[in-house]
Order: C-alpha cells, then sequence, then structure tokens
C-alpha cells in the first residue's frame, strides 16, 4: 500500500468513530489522497456534488483528523477524478494515459502559485443582485482604469460566504486576461503573516526579498484583511508595502469581515489609508438574488427540478450563499441517489435536519456583544445613566433585541435595569428614524448583527 493510500486509510477510519453510518457510506465512497504537494494533500472525488458536501460540510474534520495523523499538512483541495475499487477493497486512483488530464481539469487541481488566482472564480460565475451590486459596480470601474481611479484602494466588506473572495478574484483574473502584461497577486492576510515572519527570522537579505516582492505588482488583493489586528510588525510592513504600491498609482484590494473601523487593534493609520479610497459591505442575498443563485448553480450542474422546489429553498434559507449552494448540493445529490427528483414534502425535512441552525443567544449575551462592539463596559447600560457614550449602545441593544429576536418591550425593559416599556419603544423608533438618514449607523448596526 502507498504512504497516501495508507494515510487516508487511517483517517477514514477517525472519520467512521465520529460519523453516522449513512453518511460515511454516502460521502467517502469512492475517494482517494491523489497525491501531497507544499503541505497540501489533493483529494480524488466522484463528482462535484461530493466535492462541494465534503468542502462545506466535513472540511474542518477531515483536516483535523489528517493533521493527527501528519502534522506538517496545513491544507486540503479537492478535485473531481476518477477512484476505482481494487479486488482488494483498497482504493487507488485510476491514471489513464494522459496523466489524469481528460479527469481532473487544471483548474480544479490547484491555485495558481505565481500569484495566488484560483482560475474558477470569473465574473461568468458570478451571479449580481441587490445585495453586492455596488462591489460589483466599483469592481467594473477599477478593471476600466487599474490603480488611477478614486477607488483605490477598495475595500470589500461583509459577512463569511457571501461571495467576497470571489469577486476579488475575478477582478485579478480579469485583469489578467485582458492585460497580461500586468503583474497581478493575491493572498490571505494570514499567508502574508507567516510570510513576514519567517523573513524576519531568516535574516536581513530575505527580509530584503520579502519587501522588493510585494512591491512589483500592478494589482495587489488581499483577503481577510481582521485576521492582522493584533499583530503589529505585520501592519506596520503592509503599510509601508501599500505607500509604495499607491504612490506608483498600483491599485490595491482588500476583504474583511468587517468595517476597517471595526477590526479590533488595527493600526489608526491603515485605517486612514483603506478610507482613502472606497469601503463597500456585501450583504446577505435578499429573496430575488438567492433565487438567481440558486438557478444559476442548477443550470451549471445540469439539475433542473420543479420550480416550487427552488422557490422554497430561497424563500426559506436566508443564510449565506455557501450554506445555500451546500444545501442545493445536497438536494441534487439525494435526488442522484433516488435516482428522481425530490418532492416538496420530501425537500422539507431535509432542509430543516441540514440549514445551519441559528444560534440562541440570552439578552445578557447580546448586550455584551454591543457594549464590545463601543467598548463600553456592560453594567453600564444596566444603570440609571443617560451619558451620551452609554445611552446610544443602550439603544441600539434595545432595537437588536426587538427587531431580530422578537423580544417584547416589557421583557427587554424587565432586562435592562427594570425600564419601561414605553421607553423601551421610543428607544427602538429613534434608531430606526435615525437609520433612515444615518449611514455609518446602519453599517455599525450590520456589524453588529454580523457578530452574532
Amino acid at each position: 500500500m502507498t504512504e497516501n493510500a495508507q494515510l487516508w486509510e487511517n483517517t477514514l477510519r477517525e472519520l467512521e468513530n465520529e460519523l453516522s453510518r449513512a453518511n460515511f457510506s454516502t460521502w467517502f465512497k469512492n475517494t482517494a489522497i491523489i497525491k501531497q504537494e507544499d503541505g497540501t494533500v489533493i483529494v480524488g472525488v466522484p463528482n462535484e456534488f461530493v466535492k462541494d458536501w465534503l468542502q462545506n460540510k466535513f472540511h474542518k474534520m477531515i483536516l483535523k483528523s489528517l493533521r493527527n495523523l501528519s502534522d506538517h499538512i496545513r491544507s486540503i483541495e479537492y478535485v473531481v477524478c476518477k477512484v476505482e475499487e481494487k479486488s482488494s477493497d483498497k482504493k487507488e486512483v485510476e491514471k489513464p494515459r494522459s496523466a489524469m488530464s481528460a479527469e481532473l481539469p487544471l483548474a480544479d487541481l490547484y491555485v495558481n502559485r505565481e500569484d495566488g488566482l484560483n482560475p474558477r472564480y470569473t465574473f461568468d460565475n458570478f451571479i449580481i443582485g441587490a445585495f453586492n451590486e455596488l462591489a460589483y459596480a466599483a469592481s467594473q470601474a477599477i478593471l476600466k482604469k487599474v490603480g488611477t481611479n478614486v477607488y483605490n484602494p477598495l475595500f470589500i466588506y461583509g459577512n463569511t460566504g457571501l461571495g467576497k473572495t470571489h469577486l476579488i478574484q475575478a477582478m485579478g483574473n480579469e485583469i489578467k486576461k485582458h492585460h497580461p502584461g500586468k503583474k497581478v497577486f493575491y493572498i490571505t492576510s494570514e499567508k502574508f503573516s507567516v510570510d513576514y515572519i519567517n523573513s524576519v527570522g531568516q535574516g536581513a537579505k530575505t527580509m530584503s526579498v520579502f519587501k522588493e516582492k510585494y512591491r512589483k505588482y500592478d494589482l495587489f488583493i488581499m483577503d481577510d484583511i481582521q485576521f492582522l489586528s493584533n499583530k503589529e510588525k505585520t501592519q506596520e510592513e503592509l503599510f509601508h508595502i501599500f505607500n509604495e504600491l499607491y504612490h506608483n498609482n498600483k491599485q490595491i484590494i482588500f476583504s474583511s469581515d468587517r468595517h476597517p473601523n471595526y477590526i479590533p487593534a488595527l493600526e489608526d493609520r491603515l485605517k486612514s489609508r483603506f478610507s482613502s479610497g472606497m469601503i463597500v459591505d456585501i450583504q446577505e442575498p435578499e429573496y430575488e438574488s438567492r433565487l438567481a443563485i440558486l438557478h444559476a448553480k442548477a443550470q451549471i450542474n445540469k439539475f433542473f427540478p420543479p420550480n416550487e422546489v427552488i422557490d422554497y429553498l430561497a424563500s426559506s434559507v436566508k443564510g449565506n450563499i455557501r450554506e445555500l449552494e451546500g444545501l442545493l448540493n445536497g438536494i441534487i445529490c439525494q435526488s442522484q441517489l433516488k435516482n428522481r427528483h425530490l418532492t416538496l414534502n420530501e425537500i422539507k425535512p431535509f432542509i430543516k435536519n441540514t440549514a445551519k441552525p441559528k444560534k440562541l443567544l440570552s439578552v445578557k449575551e447580546i448586550v455584551k456583544v454591543v457594549c464590545d462592539f463601543y467598548n463600553v463596559e456592560e453594567d453600564h447600560v444596566y444603570e440609571k445613566t443617560r451619558r451620551k457614550e452609554v445611552l446610544k449602545p443602550r439603544q441600539i441593544a434595545m432595537f437588536i433585541l426587538r427587531e431580530d429576536f422578537n423580544i417584547s418591550y416589557p421583557t427587554i425593559g424587565q432586562k435592562l435595569g427594570g425600564r419601561d416599556h414605553t421607553t423601551v419603544m421610543h428607544s427602538c423608533e429613534k434608531v430606526k428614524t435615525d437609520m433612515q438618514s444615518d449611514l455609518s449607523l446602519i453599517q455599525e448596526i450590520d456589524q453588529i448583527r454580523a457578530m452574532f
């Protein structure tokens, strides 16, 4: 047995102990490790549905099991290829004459090592809706004149799974396609931080190479900037790289799960640089956009269920795009197993049992999130004080408790210091009124909601 086959067999043994028999046999049949490369394990799977399901539902569990067996493994990539059962019941990857080229598209095998871009992220398969149209419009304006317009830097923020990475990588791929002479580079903030730390530890010459590396690009994209929180030296290096690129009219793009002003322990000078361009958010998709996403995804997979099924899925699942697509993939897989389309009555319990459950939070936990956001002592919110720095967080906490968690006015008043229900009603109405004219307040509340 090869080293890869042995590693995967041991991994499957661990996973089998943690999963139900049905889950294990459905999702891990005919899978195998194809190869290992620079700490990345390439796992072959039989079809796109299994690939998406493993990525969305079992990825952390698989990675944990692999790392328990081999601590040099850092990541996993899933690719569609044929895995055949041998008579010895040991699985190996079938290797066609063309070194799997017929089964394994290059785009599915790896991310481009030179520029960090995944060729699958393009504008051809990017769904535009009210939830992301401003970010999309900004991206198109940048593509017309890279680095020399007011949208430099472009800072896109929003909750996880809403398509930020797809959008910013699609911009990189579009530049590569139409301007092959321009140098494009995509990196996550975590990888940038690791590169910086490694350079520091290897002496002045390596550090000089690091500095030059990041100053040579025409389009520099950094994903998940929030992970630079508290990393002072890395932030300092990014600040200098930013200045060099900006002053040479190079385009800079960042993404984050929150507005830069609300990233903890982010240096003010970086916040200032981010604010000098355009900051735009991507929100959760509304019903029409969810419907469009599902229809597009179904069409890609040549899956055409009754319209009532897609409509029900779009109406009942209000999470992020990744969750939405994961549920659709599950429905497609179940339909394949049954060799027919599922009925609406079969879909409903499937969604109920599979969809990500909503977090159950206490009033105290919700108040704590609001207080942490505004850097206010939690105890002050329950006191009778009307100091401005306390009054606003208290009113917003009341508003969120009422609007998002449907808690009654009397209960909110009782829980927040024994206040009369009319006080709570007034606070909620004030926040609603202020939101009509205060864009920054809307952004603040969106950021707080993203923390639940």
